[in-house]
């Protein structure tokens, strides 16, 4: 399966209740492309996603409870997490909104997925930059309002954990002092993965 038909599965699986429907997007579109980026790298799930098993079969009974038996069968493990990436989970997590157990598997999440190579809202599988700063200003919002400036995120998480550790790549928080206004402030255009998915799988039906 891909990422597209991943997302429809979970979208499509219903018993949401204690879920609102931007929430379950933002989870079913993580989930969807770091299911389909494992099932095509031949690893765990669980070294895309960021959760370990017993932390993702609780987010899945949050929000899509129907899914769990097909969860169950997905070979899950524990997860070791290197220093930085530990770093920016406990960050995410003291500037958790309300500090939710949803808050709390979003954290881990984005920490894993801050890791691959895209923009962040790319590599989340979202639609658009902006859903990621919905995300932001939702679940992280002592940090939405950090980032006044609107720094690229992935450069202004990374900064914010490093800037006592002689970091060099954007380590100012305001245009003005950025070393470099492109890679700390220019556009992060760029085709959804999701979409790409979608137009893959169009292409080869039409074929």
């Amino acid at each position: 399966m891909n990422a597209q038909d991943l997302y429809d599965w979970l979208m499509g699986a219903g018993g949401r209740p204690a879920c609102e429907a931007f929430d379950a997007h933002v989870v079913a579109s993580i989930l969807s492309l770091s299911l389909a980026e494992a099932l095509h790298d031949k690893v765990l799930p669980s070294e895309r996603i960021g959760l370990g098993e017993a932390e993702l079969l609780a987010l899945v009974d949050a929000v899509f409870p129907a899914t769990r038996p097909q969860f169950e069968r997905f070979p899950l493990s524990d997860i070791v997490l290197p220093d930085d990436e530990a770093c920016l989970r406990d960050l995410l997590l003291r500037c958790a909104t309300d500090g939710s157990p949803l808050e709390y598997a979003l954290a881990s999440m984005l920490a894993r997925r801050v890791q691959r190579p895209n923009h962040l809202w790319q590599d989340l599988g979202l639609r658009n930059r902006r859903e990621l700063s919905w995300l932001m200003e939702r679940h992280f919002e002592p940090l939405s309002r950090k980032n006044s400036s609107d720094m690229k995120w992935k450069k202004f998480l990374y900064r914010m954990i490093c800037r006592d550790e002689g970091y060099r790549l954007c380590t100012a928080p305001s245009r003005s002092e950025c070393d470099d206004f492109e890679t700390c402030f220019g556009t992060e255009d760029g085709e959804s993965l999701m979409a790409r998915s979608r137009r893959e799988m169009e292409s080869r039906a039409s074929a």
